[in-house]
């Protein structure tokens, strides 16, 4: 696209008078890498053409929110996005979708309790494969307008998943899936195709008595009758998701530190758990 980009003491520097389109082939549907190129496209002079584009809720809204604000992006949900450059773009109004991945992580706090809960707003079927995995484990979804009732037996039964691009099941809920696994009848095998490290929660969760092991990019977990509350670290927003699960299901205190991983990604935790029955102090 013509930018100019180097590394220097640690630092990445990109630098450009003004971006070109061009043909894009993407080796991976990243979310992350189709949405960096198309907010760099709607500037740019020319068409650009993204191929292997990721086709997640997020890119469509990325879209509509461009398209508000004076872009000309089209084919978002496919797997290939075509950019006409604009010269300026404008301020818009917009508001934003449920975010599946929070909408998907109370499903399974309901799901890790043996809870009857009401989540919502959600958009349902962008969680089709995650509700598809927890109903092969026992679960029961009831959907009531925009939200989504999740109720759950005593006692879930192991399941064996694989995380994909959207709409296969999201890497975004593997560690919360892992969780919920921990404490499930039976073993399942978890295997993480997006992010192979993406397994970092796991020794934490062993300190409160999960029996998990890892081999590659697949977990094997031997589902345990209960966890025990300790003291563990969130090493990263998911984890930290997955060991805030683990504690509402735990017998006994469980302390999560570095929960400023877990707060950005989920916006009132604390309150909202609080508002169906856990009990959680911030410190």
């Amino acid at each position: 696209m013509g930018a100019q980009i180097w590394e220097e003491h640690g630092y990445i520097y990109a630098q450009a008078e003004r971006l070109r389109g061009v043909d894009i082939q993407l080796d991976f549907p990243s979310v992350g890498a189709t949405e960096n190129l198309m907010m760099a496209a709607v500037l740019a002079r020319g068409r650009t053409y993204i191929r292997g584009a990721a086709k997640e809720p997020e890119i469509i809204e990325s879209q509509n929110l461009l398209n508000k604000m004076g872009a000309k992006v089209r084919g978002a949900g496919t797997d290939v996005i075509i950019v006409d450059g604009v010269e300026d773009l404008g301020a818009a109004n917009h508001d934003v979708m449920p975010d599946r991945i929070e909408a998907g992580t109370f499903l399974m706090a309901g799901a890790i309790t043996g809870g009857d809960i009401l989540v919502g707003p959600t958009v349902p079927e962008h969680l089709t494969a995650v509700v598809a995995k927890l109903k092969e484990a026992g679960v029961h979804f009831e959907v009531v307008g925009e939200d989504l009732r999740v109720v759950a037996p005593r006692m879930l039964g192991g399941v064996s998943t694989r995380t994909m691009p959207y709409p296969g099941f999201p890497t975004d809920l593997q560690p919360q899936f892992v969780a919920l696994m921990a404490l499930a009848h039976g073993a399942s095998l978890i295997t993480e195709s997006i992010y192979p490290n993406r397994f970092r929660h796991v020794d934490e969760l062993r300190r409160m008595g999960a029996q998990i092991a890892v081999k590659g990019e697949t977990a094997f977990v031997k589902g345990v009758p209960r966890l025990t509350g300790t003291t563990v670290e969130a090493t990263d927003l998911r984890a930290g998701a997955s060991l805030v699960l683990a504690g509402l299901a735990a017998e006994g205190e469980t302390t999560i530190t570095n929960m400023y991983h877990v707060y950005r990604g989920y916006e009132q935790l604390t309150e909202k758990l609080v508002g169906i029955g856990a009990k959680v102090i911030e410190s």
